[in-house]
């Protein structure tokens, strides 16, 4: 609910957008294209809507057969621990050969193909939990909300630096003074909006960096939820990999393999790599290495 709370000055611009766009073209029915607006969020629970942006928008694939017959056993017993109804998600696979996986719209969860080929069974779980709690948790499909109903003011700030690069490129063919006036005439249509909702405009520049950081803070939640299913020393693991390999990495895999053959899973050794500036911190959306580990810390302990 923080999360859609954070989205709603996007929100409250896309709606004053398309209500401008909708009663200037239809000044006798604009709420109706505004109503239909408001109620397209809803597809994005619907099973055939999602296997659409799974496909076109996140470039998902079903599970041939041999992969599907590796994580069905798999994900039982992640939602078995849970006791979460596994049937609820479906599973897909991203033709990557990174390490990663995702969960999306409001019953997606998904793994690349390197992670599904080269992690050890798990591993692979533990991956899974952490997707599961972000599905159980809501951050999925409030983050998938807040991302379609922002898409109209993304529309139309793209279109506005369109029609500023279009008006440098004609100012060298074209008569100055004209492109002045169209440039001046569309300025002013752009300030005159500014003006009567600055507030909104305000709040929509600032709120990237609060949303950034209810987006570590889930992070953070998905990992302890996966800790607390019993993941935390895998999931430890395969952060540790991600941070000191490069995805895709031979070493990566051959690691792995190397530790789920002698059962050994080695003290955890924080790597100093480099860190971003202030300001991408402040924007990053993930926690760095460090801060999940302490995190995982209690989870990590040996049981007595």
């Amino acid at each position: 609910m923080g999360q859609l709370l954070l989205h709603l000055p996007p929100f409250v611009m896309s709606l004053l957008i398309v209500a401008t766009i909708s009663y200037a073209l239809l000044p006798s029915a604009g709420w109706v294209a505004v109503l239909v607006w408001l109620s397209s969020g809803t597809l994005a629970f619907h099973r055939p809507t999602e296997s659409v942006l799974a496909r076109h928008l996140l470039n998902l694939r079903y599970p041939t057969p041999r992969e599907r017959a590796r994580l069905e056993p798999i994900w039982r017993e992640v939602t078995a621990r849970a006791g979460i109804e596994g049937r609820a998600y479906e599973l897909w696979v991203e033709e990557s050969d990174d390490l990663n996986a995702l969960a999306a719209a409001g019953h997606i969860v998904s793994v690349t193909r390197f992670s599904l080929e080269n992690l050890p069974s798990g591993h692979l779980a533990a991956v899974l939990a952490h997707e599961l709690a972000h599905h159980v948790g809501g951050h999925a499909w409030s983050s998938l909300l807040g991302e379609w109903y922002g898409v109209p003011g993304r529309l139309a700030w793209a279109a506005v630096r369109s029609v500023a690069r279009l008006g440098v490129k004609l100012s060298r063919r074209l008569n100055g003074c004209l492109v002045l006036f169209l440039l001046l005439a569309a300025g002013s249509a752009v300030l005159a909006f500014a003006v009567s909702y600055w507030v909104v405009i305000l709040a929509v520049l600032v709120a990237p960096y609060p949303l950034a950081a209810v987006a570590r803070r889930a992070e953070l939640r998905a990992d302890q939820h996966a800790a607390a299913l019993g993941f935390g020393p895998l999931l430890a693991e395969v952060l540790q990999i991600m941070h000191t390999q490069e995805p895709g990495n031979n070493a990566l895999a051959a690691s792995f393999a190397a530790r789920e053959e002698t059962g050994a899973f080695g003290t955890i050794v924080p790597a100093h790599g480099v860190r971003p500036g202030r300001l991408g911190k402040l924007l990053a959306s993930h926690p760095d290495y460090h801060t999940r580990m302490h995190r995982l810390a209690p989870y990590l302990e040996p049981t007595r």
